[in-house]
């Protein structure tokens, strides 16, 4: 695969541009307006992937956004690739905290910036590139399937529906996701773990409509002075959680696992500089690393409620809301986690209030082998490129699909992602390496090479 470096060297332009037209499709698929641009960017992967060499490239239509499939079968006999990722991306909200505009892609200190640049248009476009790069120089060694949805961001919802039906046309021997990170640029990782979701959204509701907070104010209850003390009730002084029966299901990871994640490359002060915070705060008991990684969690992702426009207005709202995801770990099921929240938020409601808690999306968590062929291609190949063994590591996110594909079509995953921790997915001023972007692109082929040679 060495003789790839040469045009990889000649085209970096061509495929850094390439990337910016893509990013500059707001993909939105969380935001109904943005329908028409979560369409285009599908039609723009279909695209470049014919373009790269795949065959039978289609927009396999979905009740929600397409789907795109592509593959380039070279010999039934040898082993197969599937490929997976995601075209849509996250809203770019706070668009005020941008340093530029999230759909207008700056280059600059290394990084490109824009919305969907990490997460996950310029991790999986290193695969059309790289394949494109295998098919220019007759150096693919095995069959590759492309599977892109435009849902990823909003749950999935289509995706098991579509690959049920097509269980034949995806079968495969390995499923290749780029959408995480690495632990840093001269510390490469592998992810082998990941954490599931549970997302809700809750509502309490007061007076039958927004009162005057003078006339009213301390006789009536406030539903967001309630909502707030009900979420603060889910943590104790030790941050755990308090919904009865939320860590039943939660194995301990051994000690010896434990020590080889905090022998990970960590500086603690680094940590808060980076994110301007004085002091950290988790679980009692465990590290930074083990919080974010081996431990289930509950936070507030959004509240609102009564009038949050420009200047005053004196009133004591009819309704509060909150969204609320918990991560979850291994053998921790999403549904029962959903319902024992919502029986136990329900069940600390004060009589002056009623409270609505609407279950939208979840998915398992998943640990994939350290054992297995892919895992040690994955090894090789960014050993190869790296100059470094890459360390095995849980990660904090949520793949939902990880355990759908293992359950439906009886194939294990490998997480070979190249971002960092820091390029601020789901954030204001989301970027993505260059170099990072050059060395998947670069290092891909040689999981192909390996994969191939190590299945035979």
């Amino acid at each position: 695969m060495q003789h790839l470096l040469p045009h990889l060297e000649a085209n970096k332009d061509k495929y850094l541009q390439e990337l910016i037209d893509l990013l500059k499709i707001p993909s939105v698929s969380a935001n109904p307006q943005f329908a028409a641009d979560v369409r285009k960017a599908g039609e723009f992967t279909a695209a470049k992937l014919k373009e790269a060499g795949a065959d039978k490239v289609e927009l396999c239509e979905t009740s929600g956004y397409p789907i795109v499939y592509g593959e380039k079968i070279i010999d039934p006999s040898l082993p197969t690739v599937l490929v997976y990722g995601h075209y849509d991306v996250q809203p770019a909200d706070p668009i005020e905290l941008w340093t530029s505009p999230p759909f207008e892609p700056v280059v600059k200190d290394g990084n490109i910036y824009a919305r969907g640049s990490a997460d996950d248009k310029g991790q999986f476009y290193m695969h059309v590139k790289a394949f494109e790069l295998m098919m220019q120089h007759q150096a693919l060694p095995c069959n590759v399937k492309f599977m892109i949805e435009g849902e990823e961001e909003v749950g999935s919802e289509n995706l098991e529906t579509f690959v049920k039906a097509n269980t034949e046309r995806l079968k495969c021997d390995v499923v290749l996701i780029s959408d995480t990170a690495i632990i840093a640029n001269d510390v490469p990782s592998i992810t082998v773990g990941l954490r599931g979701l549970a997302y809700l959204q809750v509502e309490v509701t007061g007076p039958n409509r927004d009162l005057h907070s003078g006339i009213y104010g301390g006789a009536v209850a406030n539903p967001i002075n309630i909502l707030c003390e009900m979420i603060a009730s889910l943590h104790d002084k030790n941050r755990q959680i308090t919904i009865p029966g939320f860590y039943d299901d939660v194995t301990d990871v051994s000690e010896a696992e434990r020590n080889m994640m905090n022998s990970a490359p960590f500086d603690i002060n680094d940590y808060k500089k980076h994110l301007d915070i004085a002091e950290v705060l988790g679980e009692k008991g465990y590290t930074t690393i083990e919080r974010t990684s081996i431990r289930p969690t509950l936070d507030v992702n959004g509240i609102w409620g009564g009038y949050t426009g420009e200047g005053a207005k004196t009133v004591l709202p009819s309704k509060a809301f909150a969204k609320i995801s918990m991560r979850l770990v291994p053998n921790q099921d999403n549904k029962k986690i959903s319902k024992l929240f919502e029986a136990h938020f329900k069940s600390i409601a004060p009589p002056y209030v009623t409270v609505k808690v609407e279950d939208m999306h979840g998915g398992e968590a998943a640990v994939t082998p350290t054992d297995s062929i892919a895992y040690q291609a994955a090894s090789k190949a960014m050993q190869t490129t790296f100059g470094k063994e890459p360390l095995p590591m849980r990660s904090g996110g949520s793949i939902p699909i990880v355990t759908m594909f293992e359950r439906v079509l009886n194939t294990k995953s490998v997480l070979m992602g190249f971002g960092l921790d820091s390029d601020a997915i789901h954030s204001p001023n989301e970027h993505y390496g260059l170099y990072n972007f050059y060395k998947g692109i670069e290092t891909i082929p040689y999981f192909f090479k390996y994969f191939a040679a190590l299945s035979k």
